[in-house]
């Protein structure tokens, strides 16, 4: 009977399994674009400068747009199965 070397590739952490699957770095593209929309959306209605403009509004702003970015690509409609 003859055996054949098994060769494991090292997968490497979880944080890099998962970051290489096409599905994370869509999300993560869509939270980040969601983000910027919100903020640029509040920049631009509101009329302000960028040293005037108050924290808590702005990144009320940013989470918003960015959960809209991340249910973009994680609904049930996104995903086919509507």
């Amino acid at each position: 009977m003859k055996f054949n070397k098994l060769e494991i590739e090292e997968e490497g952490s979880w944080f890099q399994r998962q970051f290489r699957k096409p599905h994370t770095r869509k999300t993560v593209r869509y939270i980040l674009i969601g983000a910027l929309a919100g903020f640029l959306f509040y920049y631009l209605t509101e009329g302000m400068h960028l040293n005037t403009l108050p924290r808590n509004e702005v990144v009320e702003s940013i989470i918003i747009g960015a959960f809209l970015g991340f249910f973009i690509t994680n609904s049930p409609c996104a995903r086919g199965r509507c």
